[in-house]
């Protein structure tokens, strides 16, 4: 099998286990493939941990759970030195936190005091963490999906720009359909059957990291062309001038995305080419992924915000306002 069957059998098991939200799994691969963290917003009980623990389950690797409170210190979650007794004599060793592992769901990170925020963006972004002065490599296999909850404030600490633009995507998750919450309520009644059966259920599908680090390597030799590195630019150059695309634009956009947005532009739009069995870039696959790689590195204006316009609906506009290449 290749990679790219592998992928796509992946992709299909989390859909067997996660109803209704193919988007989302779709984008939570595209950020695996691009070595890349997520930021994933919704309401409570929209599957969220449930998608995470999909993949983890179905790739050969290890998941924590970080659930992020106020009183939370950095050692909760990089570890530290603790004092062993070894025949008879003291010894301080490192004892690995929740952060050495895979599959990060930092849940509700937003609740987290500016200590810890600042020990995730090191992990985040070095990936590796410094304790003691001693700094410790995160596995090769490493990326945070963090979750936030839209509507609560209080009680928060709102993630800086700084960190919110170290996310490569953030995602949305809506409510499921009737029709596909009715398939969810039939799938957790089977799976409390099964539960509850004697007999032990068959081992699933699984994928090793190896099949992931081969297929990030075929991801990066996808041919980029110079006409869509010039689109790239003219969408990133859009939020950054907007006066000179559009006046609604000017007055929505306070300030327009970093660099980071075009790296991470050419990074996923790479990916969901790869994952659609192209060799190429074409501008279809920018477009497909603009809005969760950009809505985050947005600041909109009181003005944007009066007129009740989100960043979706920015970046829509400028996509109508940006000439696609021949």
């Amino acid at each position: 099998m290749t990679a790219l069957t592998d992928l796509n059998a992946l992709q299909a098991s989390i859909a067997e286990a996660v109803l209704g939200q193919d988007q989302v799994i779709r984008q939570i691969l595209l950020g695996l493939l691009a070595n890349g963290h997520l930021l994933l917003e919704s309401l409570p009980g929209l599957a969220k941990t449930r998608t995470v623990k999909a993949l983890a389950k179905h790739l050969d690797a290890k998941m924590s759970r970080i659930q992020f409170t106020p009183d939370l210190l950095p050692s909760d979650i990089t570890g530290a030195e603790v004092l062993h007794q070894v025949e008879g004599k003291n010894e301080i060793r490192f004892q690995p936190g929740p952060l050495f592992g895979n599959l990060i769901l930092a849940d509700e990170i937003n609740r987290a005091p500016a200590k810890v925020q600042a020990a995730l963006l090191e992990a985040m972004e070095e990936r590796q963490i410094t304790v003691a002065g001693n700094s410790h490599a995160l596995p090769e296999l490493f990326i945070v999906v963090a979750t936030q909850n839209p509507i609560e404030q209080e009680g928060t600490y709102p993630l800086p720009e700084a960190q919110m633009d170290r996310f490569l995507m953030k995602v949305l998750l809506d409510y499921p359909s009737a029709e596909n919450e009715s398939q969810v309520l039939r799938l957790l009644r089977n799976e409390e059957f099964a539960q509850g059966a004697s007999t032990t259920p068959a081992k699933g599908f699984s994928l090793s990291q190896e099949v992931i680090f081969a297929a990030r390597k075929e991801v990066s030799a996808v041919h980029v062309s110079p006409a869509i590195d010039s689109y790239l630019i003219d969408l990133i150059n859009a939020t950054r001038h907007p006066a000179d695309y559009d006046e609604d634009l000017a007055r929505w956009i306070s300030i327009g995305a970093s660099p980071r947005g075009g790296i991470g532009l050419d990074r996923c739009a790479r990916a969901d080419a790869w994952l659609q069995g192209q060799d190429f870039v074409s501008p279809d696959n920018v477009r497909a992924v603009v809005h969760p790689v950009l809505r985050h590195r947005l600041q909109l204006s009181y003005d944007a915000v009066a007129d009740g316009v989100s960043a979706d609906q920015v970046l829509d506009r400028i996509l109508d306002k940006v000439a696609i290449p021949a």
